[in-house]
């Protein structure tokens, strides 16, 4: 019987820690070091566009969760790689020529 409790307050602590990492309501992701400003994202136009984590958040596309485990360049999403894969014209806005839609400057640079 305790071993059974052990596992179900382990598997309950692994899960709440999932929802920690979740972008919650009125959040935004921040990425820095960009050197055309910081990326943002935002999980609730995501999710009001009708996706879920798991459109993103699969092998295939952000095989991590924790923010800043995938590096990625300019390249890479023009190729159709991570957020590319979506933003391409067609599904979504095209990253092409859209730069300022996810880098932000602060205000005076």
């Amino acid at each position: 019987m305790k071993k059974r409790i052990t596992a179900m307050s382990l598997m309950l602590t692994v899960m709440a820690s999932g929802y920690a990492l979740a972008v919650g309501p009125g959040k935004t992701l921040e990425f820095k070091g960009s050197p055309m400003g910081t990326v943002l994202f935002d999980g609730a136009a995501h999710k009001n566009a009708g996706l879920a984590c798991s459109d993103c958040h699969n092998p295939e596309v952000f095989p991590k969760m924790k923010q800043g485990t995938v590096k990625m360049t300019m390249n890479e999403l023009y190729a159709g790689k991570y957020c590319g894969r979506c933003h391409d014209g067609k599904k979504a806005f095209m990253i092409k020529d859209n730069c300022t839609r996810c880098h932000h400057k602060p205000a005076g640079t």
